[in-house]
């Protein structure tokens, strides 16, 4: 069991580093003028640019350097670029005022022995006043209530496999299978082996194709937690497993059916999320109650989309959540994650429309519950314009934990916060 718990460590601490910014022998820093790194409407941003090699500030360099609206990972307009020299280890570059709700990237790029380094800072401008650009159909509630009946007339026959490899002293383990619709959900539940009554908490997993391992921790901490994959397979796989379907049949499956509302490939997840609510509630030992459910990026959309669609959800708690605001390119600013329509592939009338039904913003729009967010003005893989857009509209209790500086990753403190928040909420 030793063994075993210190691969699991192993595992998560390597991706932890994987998903952190790794250290480079020549920092870049892009410093904006106001600390909190957010502006008015017509106010002009300047941002002052500092190279440092060795903790040492280097001077009389040429930086090259860009000005425009965040374009996420994708491309849009550059407003301003040109190189400037630093003089007295700095240059000041200021932008052109932003006339409505948004975010402003400037990043600053330098050659040192033969070698680029680049950094950016995104600012935003009265982020708390972005609207969406995805619009609610008409027949969205009618379309999930359908979808929920159908889910209904499919029995759960839940099969609870022991895992006794990874169980300890004070937690059971076990791989779940469940019936969907069309097909099955996986994954890992972790439980206190003291008799009692528990709150639960769901983990709605990221984008990508891998094993799972659930929340021990989590569990020995008094919780019921039910770790689950979305793609219909095993959750207890060999890693090869994983690493071919994402480079075959899984590859790209974000998109897959994008044109047909009924059969579009996120459809049998959110529905597969209800699904694994209802498992949690028939878990022995859980109290009945209170049921919290997180995740960060494609799992922080989850979270948004089963408090949506279910109101048995009593927290939610996410990171960045993608899949929101996915019409925003059409509009000039950067679309939540995985950052569509932006070619002739995608840009396709049928192929908006149904977006619609699966756009984290309109799930945000029914959310009831209260709900803690956290992520940074940096991130380019889930742009923050598309996160205030479901922000902004949520109408339940909420909070915003800013981190201005961290693209798609999480500080320490992040995951501590919302842990926190999670306990006080269902241990209260």
């Amino acid at each position: 069991m030793k063994i075993f718990t210190s691969l699991v460590c192993f595992l998560l601490f390597s991706t932890y580093l994987i998903a952190q910014p790794r250290q480079e022998l020549v920092e870049v820093i892009v410093s904006p003028n106001h600390s909190d790194w957010t502006y008015s409407i017509g106010e002009q941003a300047e941002f002052t640019i500092l190279v440092y090699r060795n903790n040492v500030a280097l001077d009389d360099i040429e930086i090259k350097y860009t000005v425009q609206p965040d374009p996420g990972y994708r491309t849009l307009k550059i407003w301003d670029e040109g190189t400037r020299t630093l003089k007295n280890n700095s240059t000041k570059i200021k932008a052109k005022k932003f006339s409505e709700p948004g975010f402003l990237r400037c990043t600053a790029t330098v050659e040192v022995d033969g070698k680029e380094y680049s950094s950016y800072t995104t600012v935003g401008f009265a982020p708390d006043k972005i609207q969406p650009t995805t619009t609610l159909p008409k027949d969205f509630e009618a379309f999930w209530n359908k979808g929920k009946e159908e889910l209904n007339q499919v029995p759960m026959n839940a099969v609870l496999t022991l895992m006794p490899e990874r169980c300890t002293d004070k937690v059971d383990v076990y791989h779940v299978q469940l019936d969907n619709i069309k097909g099955k959900i996986y994954g890992i539940l972790t439980k206190p082996k003291k008799t009692g009554k528990y709150p639960a908490i769901l983990h709605v997993p990221g984008a990508g194709i891998r094993p799972y391992y659930g929340e021990i921790d989590e569990a020995a901490e008094g919780f019921i937690s039910f770790t689950i994959g979305i793609h219909g397979i095993p959750v207890n796989l060999d890693q090869s497993v994983y690493d071919a379907l994402g480079k075959g049949a899984l590859n790209g499956y974000q998109t897959f059916n994008l044109d047909d509302r009924d059969n579009a490939y996120y459809r049998r997840v959110y529905l597969g999320c209800v699904r694994a609510v209802d498992f949690i509630e028939s878990v022995d030992g859980f109290n009945g109650e209170d049921i919290a459910v997180t995740g960060g990026s494609q799992g922080g959309a989850l979270s948004i989309v089963t408090a949506g669609l279910d109101d048995r959800i009593d927290y939610l708690a996410a990171f960045y959540p993608a899949l929101s605001d996915m019409t925003g390119f059409l509009h000039g600013r950067a679309g939540g994650w995985p950052q569509i329509f932006v070619d002739d592939f995608t840009n396709k009338t049928e192929k908006i429309e149904v977006s619609k039904y699966y756009d984290v913003v309109n799930f945000a729009r029914f959310v009831k519950v209260p709900g803690w967010y956290s992520w940074g003005y940096n991130d380019n893989v889930c742009p923050p314009a598309s996160t205030y857009s479901a922000y902004n509209v949520l109408t339940a209790p909420k909070e915003l934990h800013l981190f201005q500086k961290t693209q798609h990753w999480t500080y320490p403190e992040q995951q501590e916060l919302r842990k926190k928040w999670l306990i006080a909420k269902l241990k209260k």
